[in-house]
């Protein structure tokens, strides 16, 4: 796993206001990953999303989840990450995957502007926001330091869903870099 220079609090927060400029209703897919194994990122120009599985040949359905029976949630099969946001906290794009995600798009993923069960349109793919949080792991801390967990985490930070958000295939497609994501 590749690491990173970990950034200070002030150039965390020095971010923000390039963040809330992010567009709410039409973004853009800046960067696709896939894990197909624990400690393994695959930078993808395209994917095949589907219902039930989230990004085809990641290993999210694998997983043991977050549910009593530890099957995976299907709550979490997608996690969607702004672009400005891991930009602030990685730095270059070479390191955006080692947050963890699938998608990392240019588009406002506040709570204000995408509610639980709020609909986005990327191409032919729907996907629907779930209300399971994304807060960030040790993993996370890790990989971008202690003051970056504290910044995700802070009232700004979960109100801005700086860490991300879930999501549901409701409908599957190919989804490319570069697409267009619509909120519905």
């Amino acid at each position: 796993m590749q690491s990173i220079h970990p950034r200070t609090e002030a150039e965390l927060e020095a971010a923000l206001a390039e963040i809330r400029a992010a567009p709410r209703d039409v973004g853009v897919v800046e960067l696709i990953a896939r894990r197909p194994d624990y400690a393994t990122r695959e930078i993808l120009e395209e994917a095949t999303l589907a219902p039930g599985i989230g990004v085809v040949g990641d290993n999210w359905h694998l997983r043991p989840g977050r549910t009593p029976d530890r099957t995976p949630d299907p709550q979490r099969q997608l996690a969607i990450m702004s672009a400005r946001a891991i930009a602030a906290v990685a730095g270059e794009r070479e390191h955006w995957p080692i947050a963890g995600d699938q998608l990392y798009v240019d588009l406002d993923l506040g709570r204000a502007n995408l509610p639980a069960g709020t609909r986005l349109l990327v191409g032919d793919v729907v996907l629907e926001i779930s209300a399971a949080p994304h807060t960030g792991c040790d993993k996370f801390t890790a990989r971008f330091g202690s003051a970056a967990s504290r910044w995700i985490n802070t009232p700004a930070g979960r109100d801005l869903n700086l860490r991300g958000v879930h999501a549901l295939v409701v409908t599957g497609g190919v989804v490319r870099r570069g697409d267009a994501i619509r909120k519905r």
